[in-house]
């Protein structure tokens, strides 16, 4: 099992590396100029040059890409010993603004607001991952509760509406959900509030920027229940996509297993029928499952654009979307990194836990 470990996480090492090549590149191809939106077009030439200098922007690609992953100071060393082994030696440069590079976790700063892109993300990302830990809950206990149910009863009127719920939920627009569901629970029923993730009227120390944490740590019951109000809709919204998916997954997976000669011999030795379902049958059924709940939480890490948008919730999809409307594009290449960076992770969580699953793949 260490020996399978290690492999894939020696695996991920290239996966890496090649994804911040693509990030890098497909953030040059964006169409726009960063330095244009930051100045507006009445700015003077000479000024716009002098600020694509002092961003590097006039560098060739591949030191720009040094910088964005070693930083200033050690891309220029690179580019120093590149230049004096080949025969072409240039003066050792000074850096005096130092960016210390993604590698040692330095994002760089905003090209719009100016501050520390590190800073912004751990901020926003515990408010993406608190929404997305919740909508996955929500999914996982509706969505595979809701297949089991309709592969245990094939055929039947509760089958049919089964997948009809679950039909419903892939089918249903984000934005129009969202807004229908502020529209009744919100400003109808005011059931829960409309947007935000707290209100303004709570006092709350924010040690690790997870609200519902933060608020348990510092027994704050009070800020605890207003986030959680503030939770749920958002939270139900992003969720019900995954929902559908986790339920039409199930049942296709749990009919699959049920047709198979060991349910058949468990059931003629007699064992109670939950027996059969929950012990043989959904745990062999659970690797395609299993791999459908890591793709989708994947997905809901990375930022819900949409439902952040509709909700004023401030995660990294939101932060993401307006970084998009102003060309920032520091701030697009950090966050759109580590948004592939939980990807692969993701993807390595779930190939483990095939492993835990079934210990068999390990041998393979």
């Amino acid at each position: 099992m260490t020996r399978y470990i290690i492999r894939r996480l020696l695996a991920t090492i290239p996966t890496l590396l090649g994804v911040s090549i693509v990030v890098f590149l497909f953030i040059h191809l964006i169409p726009g100029d960063p330095v244009r939106a930051m100045t507006r077009d009445n700015a003077p030439e000479a000024a716009v040059q002098r600020i694509r200098e002092r961003l590097g922007l006039t560098k060739p690609l591949y030191e720009q890409y040094l910088i964005f992953m070693l930083g200033n100071d050690t891309a220029a060393r690179v580019r120093y010993e590149v230049a004096r082994v080949t025969g072409h030696p240039i003066p050792m440069p000074v850096v005096k603004e130092p960016f210390r590079g993604i590698l040692r976790g330095d994002f760089g700063n905003s090209l719009v607001t100016g501050n520390s892109i590190a800073f912004e993300l751990s901020i926003r990302f515990p408010a993406t991952m608190e929404l997305a830990l919740a909508g996955v809950l929500f999914a996982i206990l509706v969505g595979i509760p809701t297949g089991l149910l309709a592969a245990m009863k094939r055929g039947s009127l509760v089958d049919t509406g089964s997948m009809i719920v679950a039909l419903a939920g892939l089918s249903m627009p984000i934005y129009w959900l969202g807004l229908m569901g502020i529209m009744l629970f919100a400003v109808a029923l005011h059931w829960v509030p409309s947007g935000s993730r707290l209100g303004v009227d709570i006092a709350l120390n924010r040690t690790t920027n997870f609200y519902l944490l933060d608020s348990i740590i510092s027994g704050n019951w009070k800020a605890l229940g207003d986030a959680l109000r503030h939770l749920i809709l958002p939270a139900l919204v992003l969720g019900t996509v995954p929902m559908g998916v986790f339920a039409r997954m199930t049942r296709s997976s749990m009919l699959e297993a049920l047709n198979q000669d060991y349910v058949r011999t468990a059931r003629a030795k007699g064992l109670h029928e939950r027996v059969v379902i929950l012990r043989h049958t959904l745990k062999n059924a659970l690797l395609p499952i299993v791999t459908v709940i890591g793709l989708e939480t994947g997905y809901l890490f990375s930022g819900a654009v949409l439902t952040e948008s509709i909700f004023g919730w401030p995660g990294v999809g939101r932060w993401l979307f307006q970084s998009i409307i102003y060309r920032d594009y520091t701030v697009i290449q950090g966050a759109t990194l580590v948004i592939a960076v939980i990807f692969v992770f993701a993807n390595l969580i779930v190939d483990l836990s095939y492993a835990v699953i079934d210990p068999r793949i390990r041998y393979n």
